[in-house]
């Protein structure tokens, strides 16, 4: 079961090419969500070198910040990105939610699906500047990649019912107790206090950056909760990267 859940997370998660799982199911999804972090290591690191070879090429420190997110988003097929862009065009659109539901599921990106990618895309981008030009930024900004992986998991709290009674996401949402995510949660909390301290910014930042991508979290299951009645797999899509923008902001 566990290498069947590290190959969905890998494979749903990340370009790298992996062996399907031999089964998908509510048990494999939500180990593979938590899971999430470690199986985007590769990604991380991929960004922490893009900043660091950059940064000794002599590159300014915006074209790697843009570097780095485009990096980003080739190594995760931008998969997320899609997801951001569907739920911004969803939860502006009409007030009635099948219909809301529907622009969602259309997969065509409006003009609020644009607004969001713009400048989601904008914070990272200008939050890997930053970083790049300290240090051990990159190291940071690695993390940050990774930690903003559980997400999703956050996401399939009790309490949190799928949208829609379709597809994968249907299966597992609203089935984790919300001790297990939030157990997640604090670990890699702890690990960002940890990588903070020793890039000398202090233990404190990386609770904080923490913290911020919680309550970016939770705001959008409150919204779609609203909106919606529940999540989709969109949803957590446009966590991941909510999450990470606001993480990387917090760590500027």
């Amino acid at each position: 079961m566990l290498v069947d859940a590290a190959r969905f997370a890998v494979g749903t998660l990340t370009a790298v090419p992996v062996a399907p799982p031999r089964v998908v199911d509510r048990r494999v999804a939500l180990t593979g969500l938590l899971l999430a972090p470690l199986a985007v290591v590769p990604l991380g690191l991929l960004v922490t070198a893009v900043l660091f070879l950059g940064r000794e090429l002599g590159l300014a420190s915006l074209a790697l910040g843009v570097a780095a997110t485009a990096a980003l988003a080739l190594g995760s097929r931008a998969f997320h990105l899609d997801g951001l862009a569907d739920t911004a065009d969803a939860l502006t659109s009409s007030y009635d939610r099948d219909r809301a539901l529907a622009v969602m599921k259309r997969g065509d990106t409006g003009p609020a699906g644009a607004a969001a990618l713009a400048l989601t895309l904008g914070v990272q981008a200008a939050s890997f500047a930053s970083l790049a030009l300290w240090q051990w930024g990159p190291v940071l900004a690695g993390a940050l990649v990774c930690a903003s992986r559980i997400a999703p998991a956050l996401l399939c709290s009790r309490g949190l019912p799928a949208a829609r009674p379709d597809g994968l996401t249907a299966s597992y949402a609203g089935t984790l107790h919300p001790g297990v995510p939030l157990a997640a949660w604090t670990a890699l909390a702890a690990l960002l206090a940890a990588v903070t301290a020793l890039t000398g910014l202090g233990w404190w930042r990386g609770v904080v950056c923490a913290l911020v991508g919680l309550v970016l979290v939770a705001a959008l299951a409150r919204r779609a909760m609203r909106r919606l009645g529940g999540v989709t797999g969109d949803i957590h899509g446009a966590a991941i990267e909510i999450a990470l923008a606001g993480m990387l902001l917090a760590a500027t």
